[in-house]
């Protein structure tokens, strides 16, 4: 079943479409709002994507946001692992770094050279960071979802399983707490919350496909100077700041902009406020 659901991905990731990198941020938003959850705090997607594009230059997200940063990272980054990207990533995800996790570098190159199946090699990771470290199921979530990219030779990853961790796959039978790395029947969790998200992710794709094909429709009747730049950030990102200013397109160039998408149903209005409006496909 697992197989079978990831296949649609498999071809919508080789297809390289011109909106993929919107549809990966938009699953990094949805994974990191599970990440954030599973570490104690309450930040919601809507919370994590206003940290994200209203803070200043410079300024650092905050916690929450720094994980955002690290599933950000994951859907724009190549599959390969060294112990460089391992402690950085731990650091973002709020992890104490120590020699043990580096271990995780090696047990990652391992399970990417096995012939398991990728859902097992993804289950496999996940049980040896738990063991490692117990507080580090977050990060193990993390190089799941690399370590399923590198056996099905993606060279992007697609942020998947994060997602799932509070879905009723892990639920433990009679309802008696959650599934978790190592437990009897987590292998199985694995590959039924790979169903689950590539079926959510399929859905996901069809509709930003749609709404790309409009941007691409209505992007003749835009005379904007400097619009090619907003109009390739909604492809490549989940959001764009309506006050965006690049150096070919003002914050008052970018309102008119986002503002005539809008009325040419190209684009969402994603914060339901009317100042610091945040637009995405």
């Amino acid at each position: 079943m697992a197989g079978g659901a990831l296949y649609p991905l498999d071809q919508i990731v080789r297809a390289e479409f011109d909106w993929v990198g919107a549809w990966r941020q938009r699953l990094a938003l949805k994974c990191a709002a599970a990440a954030v959850r599973l570490t104690g705090r309450s930040e919601d997607e809507a919370s994590l994507r206003d940290a994200w594009l209203l803070r200043k230059p410079g300024d650092d997200p905050g916690p929450a946001g720094q994980i955002l940063a690290a599933w950000k990272r994951l859907a724009s980054r190549s599959a390969a692992l060294d112990v460089d990207v391992l402690q950085t990533i731990a650091g973002m995800l709020g992890i104490k770094w120590d020699e043990p996790l580096a271990t995780l570098v090696q047990s990652f190159d391992d399970l990417g050279l096995t012939g398991s199946a990728a859902p097992f090699a993804a289950a496999a990771i996940m049980r040896e960071t738990v063991a490692i470290r117990p507080d580090a199921e977050v990060l193990g979530w993390w190089l799941a979802d690399l370590l399923l990219a590198q056996k099905l030779r993606w060279s992007v990853p697609v942020p998947l399983l994060m997602g799932q961790r509070f879905s009723s796959v892990f639920r433990a039978e009679g309802g008696r707490g959650r599934i978790r790395p190592g437990d009897d029947g987590f292998e199985r969790a694995i590959c039924l919350a790979l169903v689950h998200a590539a079926t959510e992710a399929g859905r996901l794709a069809t509709e930003i496909a749609r709404r790309a094909d409009r941007l691409a429709a209505v992007t003749p009747k835009l005379r904007s100077k400097g619009a090619d730049d907003g109009l390739r950030l909604l492809l490549c990102e989940d959001a764009v700041s309506g006050s965006l200013q690049t150096p070919n397109l003002s914050r008052f160039a970018s309102r008119r902009l986002f503002e005539r998408l809008q009325q040419l149903d190209a684009v969402r209005e994603l914060s339901g406020r009317p100042t610091f409006r945040i637009y995405g496909l």
